[in-house]
């Protein structure tokens, strides 16, 4: 079993739920394990988060800007990236947040939730925030992988 789907989004807040609600109800259809995609849901949301304040050359009032989301269930494993259009990352790696801090806990979120966990730059295109998670399946699932 293979499913994708990729949107482009303004940076509006109400995109972050949009973009959650989609990964949830693909993942309740294919029968991924509910407390899986609860992971993969709000590492996803964190991701949105960030691209919608920090993603774009101006702040994140400027709905003429965009991200995409795309999400790949692949076999055993989920995939998701989340491309901004905004400067990037610092050359400098970017420092991890701790969970318990109020602001800047997105990453770490997202590495604490997720199995493997990659972070970067697409020249000229802006950051890039991509991670996967190993499947479970639900019993009844219709759609688990082979």
């Amino acid at each position: 079993m293979s499913i994708w789907w990729s949107l482009h989004l303004r940076r509006e807040a109400a995109s972050v739920p949009l973009a959650r609600r989609l990964l949830l109800g693909t993942m309740e259809t294919a029968g991924v394990d509910p407390d899986v995609s609860y992971d993969l849901s709000l590492a996803l949301s964190e991701a949105c988060a960030n691209a919608v304040e920090h993603g774009g050359e101006s702040g994140p009032q400027d709905s003429s800007a965009a991200y995409r989301v795309t999400a790949y269930l692949d076999g055993e494993k989920c995939r998701i990236e989340v491309t901004d259009s905004g400067p990037g990352f610092p050359p400098v790696r970017p420092r991890l947040t701790p969970v318990e801090a109020e602001n800047g806990r997105g990453l770490c979120l997202i590495h604490e939730l997720a199995d493997h966990v990659q972070i970067g730059n697409k020249p000229g295109r802006g950051a890039v925030v991509s991670f996967d998670k190993i499947l479970k399946w639900r019993e009844d699932a219709p759609l688990m992988a082979v």
